[in-house]
């Protein structure tokens, strides 16, 4: 969608709800069935991830999955429309603002879950702190192109590629109560690193960036992620922050891992990393903590 200009052009003319179902029945009946490989993949991980499921359960929500992917896709070209109170309902928003509205540095924390872009546009608009998104850009140089235009229009500044790190750096400290917005599970090597999902693996990637950011420039970690509850409609979670100054990384990892790790196994329907990762490489049993309360 994001490489086809008319798909994206289109998008952009239709009202935004129309829209988001458009690319939600054109990703579950059309693109699903030209990506077997991602969506086998996504299978095979939510068998291990939800055995407790049966199959007919778990092949429906492979089908959700693939309507959210697609009505995310569309709803890019609509984020202005979409970044309101009509549309995202914060859980507990006097406690989201009296957060925002605190001193010092930030770092939102966050996975690939509902509409990560609208978060991204929620968090700018809804606080006045200066704002930076970390971003990688795809591999597919249309694409990257096409996504470029369509954040600019909401997501302010963003930084990626070679120097990213000093610029990051740069952010937090010269900016009064500066805001990092960071996406914690990326994949690398086919394996998505953050959440673990009971895997023995060490901090690394942007978990472990922001980890030393964080402790450099006394930011505190805010766990938050947005969830489709029906059509372009959101609600956002969020967790108390999490203060270095008070806390080891372990214990910070620890909160992260289960806030945001909970949420991808018990909304894998509206998780992107599921179809990015090969789980039956080197996976460990889940402990009972990590399942999630059904």
């Amino acid at each position: 969608m994001l490489s086809n200009p008319f798909l994206f052009f289109l998008m952009r003319t239709l009202p935004a709800p129309v829209a988001s179902w458009l690319g939600g029945w054109l990703s579950a009946h059309v693109a699903r069935r030209t990506m077997k490989l991602r969506d086998a993949r996504a299978r095979a991980n939510l068998a291990l991830l939800r055995p407790d499921l049966p199959e007919a359960d778990r092949e429906a929500i492979l089908t959700r999955r693939w309507t959210n992917i697609g009505r995310t896709m569309a709803e890019l070209a609509n984020i202005d429309r979409l970044v309101n109170d009509a549309h995202v309902t914060v859980v507990d928003q006097p406690g989201y603002k009296a957060v925002l509205d605190g001193p010092g540095p930030m770092v939102a924390f966050t996975c690939h879950l509902g509409n990560w872009d609208l978060l991204a546009a929620y968090i700018k608009w809804s606080t006045d702190r200066p704002g930076l998104g970390v971003y990688e850009d795809p591999e597919d140089p249309k694409i990257a192109a096409q996504l470029k235009k369509a954040r600019s229009s909401y997501m302010g500044e963003a930084i990626g590629g070679g120097g990213a790190a000093r610029g990051v750096l740069k952010h937090l400290t010269q900016k009064d109560r500066a805001t990092l917005y960071i996406l914690a599970d990326e994949r690398r090597d086919r394996q998505v690193w953050f959440p673990t999902f009971g895997r023995p693996i060490e901090p690394s990637g942007n978990l472990s960036i922001a980890l030393r950011l964080a402790r450099k420039v006394g930011a505190r970690f805010l766990p938050f992620y947005l969830l489709r509850t029906s059509g372009p409609h959101f609600d956002l979670h969020w967790h108390p922050p999490l203060d270095p100054a008070t806390m080891s990384d372990a214990e910070i990892v620890a909160v992260l891992d289960r806030f945001l790790g909970d949420a991808c196994i018990s909304q894998a329907d509206q998780w992107l990393g599921l179809h990015d990762m090969d789980l039956t490489q080197d996976a460990t049993p889940l402990p009972p903590s990590l399942q999630p309360d059904m």
